[in-house]
């Protein structure tokens, strides 16, 4: 059957999946598809919780399209679908498309989505990007960044959070959005905000906490994070004004998108509407599940293409969402990338799209056609993460090795790999390339999963001091952010965060996830180096020249005394840069090293663990001396 489907979904015209639920105030129109259905019904309920409904008959197309239309008006009312086939009435869904929904998302709802916009939202702008290369993404979690009791934030754990300004910490220090805005990030990207299924939603005084990859209604916003779950409009019109609020703030919102599985099969739209169509099979009938959690969803069947395609880009259009991050990017297949990333074009060309280019298990379906990191390359402005410079710098997550920034020089080579942001360079001395320009290659150290830096660190150098473990994150996070790739901090590194040696914490408490916002007293030496090496980043054009042609021409290593040292040179950038060229020097041992520099007057813009976009000093030495596991930085 599912070939047939296949087949069919080939041939239909481009009826958009979104329009499921068009409200008029005098008529609502309904539209759904479905190949396989021998009949479809709608039922109308007047509240989320009544079990008493009208039914309306649906009519088929000749694109398997079904059609109907209620009069009056229906704002406020809620609405099923459900399918007959193969002699049974499928279980009620929402629609695959559905665009507001009651509590915990059983039902959809009538909205008019205009009565959802906050004032000003018309006006609201996405915030001017001079440069794609400036980008430096900080990723968090709504309740990771708000719930500490010293954050200063009123609205803690919902998207209101993200609203709120001159917020302070118990020492007064800038939280919330104005932390961010210190920081210097671009971008924030959000983990998953859309309706998923792990949290109840009427339950929520109960605290609890999930990072939210289980999907249930892809195109609404989670419930937990209003402060009205009962009420439709409510999520939807509070995460326009975080958006907005963001925007004024001059830092674009990044969503986190997880179309590669549902949360089950059974139980969502996807899995009724029109069984197994959405997903993989293995040739046995059964799911196949490159996620690791159960299913994997068919981005090469048309439809499901369609609907990726068409969601994103409601994201984009009614939500103002300035990029995706695609979560396990490896299970779809390129095309589906590459529509994503056309489509997305014809909105706005500066929004953003990465992901990460790997999934759980082996895919159903062929290697050399999937998103996959090495054929990052054949999906123009489509980034995917770098594990290469990951490992390199701390060590993988899956063992407790070091890294060379906690004195593993092993990984020098890879860590050079990452600084040219993936590309082919210097006849693949340092690896194959798989970014065919160097903003596709996703530079970082840490993200939600595994452990975070400070813990990372503890369990690979153990027997080491704090301030040799200090030195160590700063290092770290210094091979990131002089890298020529796109650059992506986990939130809280800043603030020397713990998850107190978990790994896995996707549904740990608050106590485990929470960043903790006292330390940004505590360790504000920590802070303010990642402050000034984000400025230095973005003051100097040397380390994002932002194409391969660039970085072959500007960028060469320099030879070093050690396999411990890295001696980075980015040259001739009259014309580029304010500075003539830079030099890094990154340290990953414990012994003080003297390296050579090209000749010139240099200003130390970090040394030591210390860092000043400003500079720290000035030397016109041919050699210099470089503190264990730190990085110095000059500009001449």
């Amino acid at each position: 059957m599912l070939t047939a489907i296949a087949a069919m979904a080939c041939t239909v015209k481009p009826t958009q999946l979104e329009d499921e639920c068009l409200y008029g105030k005098n008529k609502t129109m309904f539209t759904f598809w479905s190949p396989v259905a021998e009949q479809m019904e709608l039922r109308i309920y007047d509240s989320a919780e009544t079990e008493d409904f009208e039914t309306y008959a649906l009519k088929k197309d000749d694109n398997n399209f079904w059609h109907t239309s209620v009069k009056g008006d229906l704002f406020g009312k809620y609405y099923t679908v459900r399918s007959y086939q193969t002699g049974e009435w499928s279980e009620e869904s929402p629609g695959i498309f559905a665009k507001a929904v009651s509590v915990n998302g059983a039902r959809a709802a009538v909205v008019d989505m205009s009565k959802t916009n906050p004032d000003g939202w018309a006006d609201d702008k996405r915030p001017a990007m001079n440069d794609s290369t400036d980008i430096v993404v900080y990723e968090t979690h709504l309740r990771d960044f708000t719930m500490s009791p010293n954050s200063g934030i009123d609205h803690k754990g919902k998207f209101l959070a993200l609203t709120e300004t001159g917020t302070k910490t118990a020492d007064g220090l800038a939280s919330g959005i104005d932390h961010l805005k210190e920081l210097g990030i671009t971008h924030v990207q959000i983990l998953p905000m859309f309706d998923y299924g792990s949290i109840d939603e009427t339950t929520l005084s109960k605290g609890n906490y999930n990072w939210g990859y289980d999907p249930i209604n892809y195109n609404v916003p989670e419930g937990g994070y209003s402060t009205d779950p009962y009420d439709p409009t409510a999520r939807i019109k509070e995460v326009k004004q975080m958006v907005q609020a963001l925007h004024a703030a001059g830092i674009r919102v990044v969503m986190d998108v997880v179309y590669n599985h549902t949360y089950n099969v059974a139980g969502c739209a996807l899995g009724r509407v029109v069984p197994q169509y959405f997903y993989r099979l293995n040739s046995d009938g059964s799911y196949a599940n490159g996620s690791g959690c159960g299913n994997e969803t068919a981005s090469d069947h048309e439809m499901m293409r369609r609907f990726m395609v068409e969601s994103v880009c409601y994201w984009a259009r009614e939500y103002h969402i300035d990029g995706f991050r695609f979560d396990l990017m490896g299970i779809h297949d390129q095309e589906t990338m590459r529509q994503i990333r056309a489509a997305l074009d014809k909105i706005d060309p500066t929004i953003l799209t990465y992901g990460e280019g790997w999934a759980a298990m082996a895919p159903a379906y062929p290697e050399e056609d999937l998103a996959m990191k090495r054929w990052t390359w054949k999906m123009p402005r489509v980034g995917a993460f770098s594990d290469d410079i990951r490992n390199a710098l701390i060590g993988s997550p899956f063992d407790h090795e070091r890294g060379f920034a906690s004195g593993n020089s092993a990984g020098k080579n890879a860590v050079c790999f990452g600084l040219v942001g993936g590309i082919d360079y210097s006849d693949g001395k340092f690896g194959d390339g798989w970014s065919g320009e160097p903003m596709q290659h996703v530079s970082y150290i840490t993200c939600h999963d595994n452990y975070c830096l400070r813990d990372r660190i503890d369990v690979s150098a153990a027997g080491e001091s704090e301030d040799t473990k200090l030195r160590m994150n700063k290092l770290a996070q210094t091979g990131v952010l002089v890298s020529q790739g796109m650059t992506f901090i986990y939130g809280g590194e800043e603030l020397y965060r713990t998850k107190l040696g978990i790994d896995n914490s996707y549904q740990s408490p608050d106590s485990i996830n929470t960043i903790p916002w006292e330390n940004k007293l505590k360790y504000n030496d920590l802070y303010e180096y990642y402050r000034q090496m984000i400025r230095i980043r973005r003051q100097h054009k040397g380390f994002r020249l932002g194409s391969a042609e660039l970085v072959r021409r500007h960028v060469e290593f320099l030879p070093s005394q050690s396999e411990a040292l890295i001696i980075y040179h980015i040259k001739d950038l009259e014309g580029i840069d304010s500075a003539k060229s830079l030099v890094v020097l990154l340290n990953g041992s414990a012994e003080t090293m003297e390296a050579d520099i090209p000749a010139g007057d240099y200003t130390i813009l970090a040394q030591d663990g210390k860092a000043n976009a400003e500079g720290l000093g000035h030397i016109s030495s041919p050699s210099i001396k470089v503190a264990p596991y730190s990085a110095t930085i000059l500009a001449q």
